[in-house]
C-alpha cells in the first residue's frame, strides 16, 4: 500500500510537471531550492520535525536539511555559511576521479611505480605496486606520516610492510593525501578546485561555492610532499551534492558523474565493521551499521566529517539529510549516536516505518543491569561497539577500559559507576566524561543518555576467558 508521504510526491510531482519521482527522477533545484508549502503537503509531520529540531538544537547542530525527492521539507540553521568539511573532502573528491576516469585521462589500474609517486620517507618496491584503486577504497599498504592526521588515525595505523597493497582496509590520509597529488598530475588542471568548480559546482548550480575563497586551499607538512585539501562548503550546496548522488549523477538533462561510478563508488568494496563498509572514500553501510540508531534503509551511504558532518543519502527513500556542526567554534563534537537519533526522529518525521528500535528508553524492553550487576556483566566479556567500524572494548577490575579496532590498541581509558549509571573518560577527541542509562537486551548493551535519548550500544564479541 502506498504511504501518504508517497502519494503526496506523486502529486507534487504532477504539478511539477514530472514522471512518479524515483531516485533517477523528479524535482531539481534552480537558482534556489524548492520548498514544500508545508512539511504535510509531503506526508511529513510537522509536530514531529518540532521535536527532530529541538533534540538538534540540544546536542548542538549548526545547520540541518531534509530534502525529500529534490525538495526542501524542513532545514533550520546557517545554511549559506560555507562550514569546514573535514573528511567529507574525500567523498568530493571521489566524484571527481570519477569523471576524469570516464574521459580516460585516469586509469585506476595504475600503480605508484608506474606514476612516479613517492614521498619524503621513500617507499618501498612493495608499496609502490599499490594502484589508483587502492588508494580511493583505503587499501593501499602504506602507512607513513600524513598531514591532517587525527583522532584514531595515528594510534590506529598498522605497522609498516604489515599488509601487502590490496589486502587490508585502514582509514588512511596517506592515501587521501596522495590522491589530491596524482589528480593534478593527471587531470591537467590547475588544481581540485578549480576542477570541482568546473565539473561539479557549476553545472549543478552551487550557490556559495568561489574558487576566491581563502578557505580552498592546500596545506603541506614537513614529513610529507602530499598535502591537505581543505574544503569549506555550505550546507545548501552539499545538499545539491547529495541530489547528484541521488539521481545517479544526473542533474536535469546533464550526466554531470557517470551513473557507472555512483554506483562503484558507493558500493562496499571493504567491510568494515558490523553491518558497515567503505566504498572509494563514502562510506556505506546496513541496518544501524552506517549511523548508529538508525536504520536508512538499503543502499544508504554518507559522506563523513569529523565533529557530526554528515551527508546521507537513503535511495530507497528517496531522501537526502545534511548534518553541519560548527567545529571550529571551539570545540564542538556531535558525536555519531546522536546524529543518528536525530536522523531516527527526521525519519519517524517522516512517517517512515523500520528505521530501527525507538531511540527513547522509555519504549525500549529489557533489564535495567544495576550498580552491583553491570560491573560484573562488563568484567565478563569483550564487547564490540555498534559504529561504523569495528572497535572492540574490554574492562578490566581496576577500572581500566581498552579501546582497540582490529585487534590494535587505541587507547586506554577509564570507567566507573554512579549509582547505577554507567561513566566512561575516552577522552576529548572521542567525547570526554559521559554517563550513560543502561537497557540489557539478549547480548547486548544498549547506552541512553541521562535525557533519555540513545547512545551507544556495546555488543558481546567473545566471553572474557
Amino acid at each position: 500500500m502506498l504511504t501518504k508521504r508517497i502519494l503526496t510526491l506523486m502529486l507534487v510531482a504532477v504539478l511539477a510537471g514530472c514522471a512518479r519521482p524515483g531516485p533517477q527522477t523528479g524535482v531539481y533545484p534552480g537558482k534556489e531550492w524548492t520548498w514544500a508549502p508545508s512539511p504535510e503537503s509531503l506526508g511529513w509531520s510537522s509536530e514531529k520535525l518540532a521535536l527532530a529540531r529541538a533534540y538538534s538544537e540540544r546536542i548542538g547542530s549548526a545547520a540541518v536539511m531534509i530534502m525529500d525527492n529534490g525538495i526542501v521539507v524542513d532545514a533550520w540553521g546557517d545554511l549559506e555559511y560555507k562550514y569546514h568539511c573535514h573528511s567529507m573532502r574525500k567523498s568530493l573528491i571521489s566524484a571527481l576521479y570519477g569523471i576524469y576516469v570516464a574521459d580516460g585521462k585516469i586509469k585506476l589500474t595504475r600503480t605508484l611505480a608506474d606514476l612516479g609517486i613517492d614521498d619524503i620517507t621513500p617507499l618501498t618496491d612493495i608499496e609502490k605496486t599499490a594502484t589508483i584503486a587502492d588508494l580511493l577504497s583505503a587499501r593501499s599498504g602504506v602507512y607513513l606520516k600524513a598531514a591532517g592526521e587525527g583522532g584514531i588515525m595515528i594510534p590506529g595505523r598498522p605497522q609498516r610492510g604489515s599488509h601487502a597493497p590490496g589486502t587490508f582496509w585502514y582509514y588512511n590520509n596517506w592515501d587521501f593525501n596522495a590522491l589530491s597529488t596524482i589528480f593534478d598530475q593527471l587531470s591537467g588542471e590547475e588544481s581540485i578546485y578549480t576542477a570541482f568548480d568546473k565539473r561539479i559546482a557549476q553545472p549543478i548550480g552551487m550557490q556559495d561555492y568561489d574558487l576566491a575563497d581563502a578557505d580552498l586551499r592546500y596545506s603541506y607538512e614537513s614529513y610529507s610532499m602530499h598535502p591537505f585539501y581543505y574544503f569549506h562548503m555550505s550546507t545548501r550546496d552539499l545538499a545539491r551534492f547529495g541530489l547528484l548522488f541521488l539521481r545517479n549523477g544526473r542533474w536535469g538533462e546533464q550526466q554531470v558523474i557517470p551513473a557507472d561510478w555512483v554506483r562503484e563508488s558507493t558500493t562496499s568494496h571493504s567491510d568494515i565493521g558490523p553491518q558497515s563498509g567503505y566504498g572509494y572514500m563514502w562510506w556505506t553501510g546496513e541496518g544501524v551499521g552506517l549511523v548508529p540508531n538508525v536504520d536508512e534503509g538499503p543502499g544508504a551511504y554518507a559522506a563523513q566529517g569529523a565533529g557530526g558532518h554528515r551527508l546521507i543519502i537513503m535511495p530507497s527513500r528517496n531522501l537526502v539529510v545534511v548534518h553541519r556542526s560548527n567545529t571550529e567554534a571551539g570545540g564542538v563534537d556531535v558525536p555519531d549516536w546522536e546524529v543518528g537519533s536525530l536522523l531516527w526522529l527526521i525519519l519517524d518525521a517522516a512517517g517512515e516505518k523500520n528505521i530501527g528500535d525507538s531511540i527513547l528508553l522509555e519504549n525500549n524492553q529489557g533489564t535495567v543491569p544495576t550498580a552491583e550487576t553491570l560491573p560484573q556483566i562488563l568484567l565478563a566479556s569483550q564487547f564490540n561497539v555498534i559504529v561504523s567500524s569495528k572497535f572492540t572494548l574490554t574492562f578490566d577490575p581496576d577500572h581500566t577500559l581498552s579501546l582497540s579496532e582490529d585487534d590494535a590498541l587505541l587507547s586506554k581509558a577509564r570507567w566507573w559507576m554512579e549509582g547505577d549509571h554507567y561513566c566512561h573518560d575516552l577522552g576529548s577527541e572521542t567525547g570526554g566524561r559521559q554517563c550513560f542509562q543502561v537497557l540489557q537486551n539478549g547480548n547486548e548493551l544498549r547506552l541512553f543518555g541521562l535525557d533519555g535519548y540513545a547512545a551507544l550500544t556495546f555488543q558481546v564479541d567473545q566471553p572474557r576467558k
